[in-house]
């Protein structure tokens, strides 16, 4: 090896192993046996202490370590268990103490990765990997043996240049390795710049792998770098590609007089929109009329995207790609251009709009006795947020009272039918906030979702479930019709019970002996808690125990609804499933053949992902507006509920701002604190002082770290001011 390469491995030596530095701390120790608080006396300067916690928990559970009351000691493992060389495919995932786990089609549990195991694989790759323990009643362990498909192309993070070095040091915390940049490849970057590099190669006997600068984002810790950095960290593109918005340009909104022949009219029909107050694209639309004393005629009216993007065009492909748009805390990232979004396809009053629309016939019972699926034009004729229709419902007069105030008993009707089918009723807690014009967050709020909300969801459900239910009826050569189904499995067994053990905790009793019973447990369990300080805790625990709703061509129900068949038609401006759905049905109902969609499972699987990967931006976005915001608040108190006990430290909740933080054990008091894993509580060894979870506390504000998206909280006492 070179001099210069020899230099080139120290200074690029950024990321130490905490596993090796922990099991030198016992090859120093006279008799091999430490506890974990000496381990953290001796380590918390370099590692956080949920790092060393989690990093001592894999060495007891690689048989390295033994558990002997508190303390631990050094096991020997020269008579190891033998190795059974199987070869499996699946991909990567990497938390951030560094352990991997790849899911393996077939298997019932994933396959563990050690650290020490994994290579130059990142989070994401498809990888080859042999079995390296299989005993009976254990976690399979593994390590990878080939990078078949790199999922890492482009990565965001700061760059650090000295004289000499350039490094990139990635926002996602699952890389575990700096970047090293050359000298030719940082482009213009400064020192403190946030940065999208391109990931180029990584030799396996180097410590870093190579990238190269392709973007400056601006300075890290500005509001516009950060949230572009999301995005891009998630998947997203920033900008649409020329050839795309050109392609958008030259669209027409001119119907001819042969397509009108073809269309239902509508136009005549009392139809109106109610969306958040500043949404820009309406891709739905009802209308109401009374046929009999008992007999409803209902429109959902859905935008027809599939008129204006054709299948394999620069837009269609691009909408593939992004397959969703993303909502973020300060702006909306579309799945579709502006001239689409919110010009063509938004149902924007006083205009005629193309839709393809699920026309119902519904008795006082909310029970459908008629439907009609079609392509139509149709008219609105009053754009209304939700406020105003909830003020309406409550007796404000308006010219839509009567409509408004019959779709509303309908939609309780609707609604009580699917929770008696065994349909779960989760209403997760959404944070909004107030920006100033710098985009600061001046306030944050917890939005309350109304009759006006669940009016427009409710018909939306029943217009998704009766197309599904409509195609599953047809047959393309005497098998069921392709398809895109929104599918949703039973819950994990495993994740039930521990949402029982924290849950009664609290006081609620859960029932999971059927699925049925599993609903009935949580709707109940979801009432109780309404306006409690545990609400927020409960609900996002229980939807963390749902198996996730995903797209398929394979039907299997959506447990979480209780519906047979389920799919997504009602916002294919947003989602590109409700595109391919709209497609479908259009070839159904008009003598088209089938044969455009030889990838559809792919394509779902592909809508699944970038669902996920929204999901994750518009969640950091979040976080990071909300550390953003206690930023100001440091040194100040406020109410807070125990969300969680760990061996390092306590998490708690602000009850205005749902706001959480980790109150480290030191940060509890003067005494010692340890883990009670029974009582779901730290416990102080000198005068008993307990912190449980559940518990409502103070809590001051010690520091909001906007790099790492976290909160440092302590409890307060009686000389912090409130």
């Amino acid at each position: 090896m070179s001099k210069q390469n020899k230099t080139h491995k120290q200074k690029t030596k950024k990321v130490l192993d905490v596993r090796d530095m922990i099991m030198q701390l016992f090859k120093d120790s006279k008799n091999k046996r430490l506890s974990f608080k000496q381990i953290k006396k001796k380590l918390s300067s370099k590692f956080p202490a949920d790092v060393l916690y989690d990093t001592t928990e894999e060495l007891v559970h690689d048989k390295l370590l033994e558990r002997k009351g508190t303390a631990l000691i050094q096991r020997n493992t020269q008579k190891e268990h033998t190795r059974t060389e199987a070869t499996l495919t699946g991909v990567l995932e990497l938390n951030q103490s560094g352990v991997g786990f790849v899911t393996i089609e077939g298997f019932e549990k994933d396959v563990r990765i050690q650290r020490r195991n994994i290579g130059s694989a990142f989070t994401g790759d498809k990888v080859k990997i042999v079995l390296t323990d299989v005993r009976k009643g254990s976690r399979l362990e593994g390590r990878v043996t080939e990078i078949i498909e790199r999922n890492t192309e482009y990565i965001t993070g700061v760059i650090e240049i000295d004289e000499r070095f350039a490094f990139v040091i990635p926002d996602d915390k699952s890389y575990h390795n700096d970047f090293y940049i050359p000298r030719p490849l940082r482009g213009e970057a400064k020192n403190g710049d946030k940065v999208v590099v391109r990931f180029i190669e990584w030799v396996p006997e180097e410590k870093n792998p190579v990238a190269e600068v392709v973007r400056i984002l601006g300075k890290a810790g500005e509001h516009e770098t950060e949230m572009s950095a999301i995005l891009i960290e998630n998947n997203f593109r920033l900008e649409f590609p020329e050839s795309v918005l050109e392609e958008c340009m030259r669209m027409s909104s001119e119907v001819s007089e042969d397509e009108l022949k073809l269309r239902r009219d509508l136009r005549t029909l009392t139809t109106f929109t109610i969306d958040p107050y500043d949404a820009k694209d309406f891709d739905d639309a009802l209308s109401f009329r009374q046929l009999k004393e008992d007999v409803f005629e209902i429109g959902i009216h859905i935008a027809d995207v599939s008129h204006y993007v054709n299948i394999g065009s620069d837009t269609d492909l691009e909408a593939q790609r992004r397959a969703t748009s993303v909502y973020m805390v300060d702006r909306t990232i579309p799945m579709l251009p502006e001239r689409v979004s919110n010009e063509l396809c938004s149902l924007r009053p006083h205009e005629d709009k193309r839709c393809f629309s699920v026309m119902v016939q519904m008795n006082d019972n909310g029970k459908v006795i008629e439907q009609w699926f079609g392509k139509t034009l149709i008219h609105s004729d009053e754009r209304l947020t939700y406020e105003e229709a909830q003020e309406i419902l409550e007796g404000k007069p308006h010219k839509l009272a009567e409509a408004l105030h019959k779709l509303n008993k309908l939609a309780y009707k609707l609604r009580e039918r699917r929770y008696k089918e065994g349909a779960i009723n989760f209403e997760t807690v959404e944070v909004k906030f107030i920006l100033d014009e710098q985009a600061k967050p001046i306030d944050v709020y917890v939005k309350e979702r109304k009759d006006a909300h669940m009016l427009i969801e409710d018909f939306m459900l029943l217009a998704n479930r009766l197309v599904a239910e409509f195609v599953n009826r047809k047959k393309l050569d005497g098998a069921p019709h392709p398809f895109v189904y929104r599918i949703h499995d039973l819950p994990d067994m495993a994740k039930l019970e521990d949402l029982r053990d924290t849950a009664t905790v609290f006081g609620y009793k859960l029932k999971f002996d059927t699925p049925k019973s599993i609903a009935q447990s949580f709707n109940n369990m979801m009432k109780q808690l309404k306006g409690k300080p545990e609400q927020n805790m409960l609900e996002s625990l229980a939807i963390r125990t749902m198996a996730k709703a995903i797209y398929s061509t394979e039907n299997i129900g959506h447990y979480g609804l209780a519906f047979k068949y389920y799919t997504h038609f009602t916002s294919p401006i947003r989602r590109y499933p409700d595109v391919m759905a709209h497609r479908i049905l259009s070839d159904i109902l008009y003598g088209g053949k089938h044969q455009r969609y030889p990838q559809l499972e792919k394509l779902c699987k592909h809508s699944s992902d970038m669902e996920k990967n929204a999901a994750d931006a518009e969640r950091m976005s979040v976080k990071y507006k909300q550390v953003e915001y206690m930023q100001s608040r440091v040194g100040q108190v406020f109410n807070a509920l125990i969300t969680g006990v760990t061996e390092w430290g306590v998490f708690a909740e602000v009850m205005d701002t749902k706001c959480e933080g980790l109150i480290k054990l030191n940060m509890l008091g003067d005494e010692h604190f340890e883990l009670d894993t029974k009582a779901h509580a730290v416990i102080g060894n000198e005068t008993g002082t307990k912190y449980a979870l559940g518990d409502q506390i103070k809590i001051k504000v010690l520091k909001a770290n906007l790099d790492k998206r976290q909160l440092d909280y302590a409890v307060a006492t009686a000389d912090d001011a409130y």
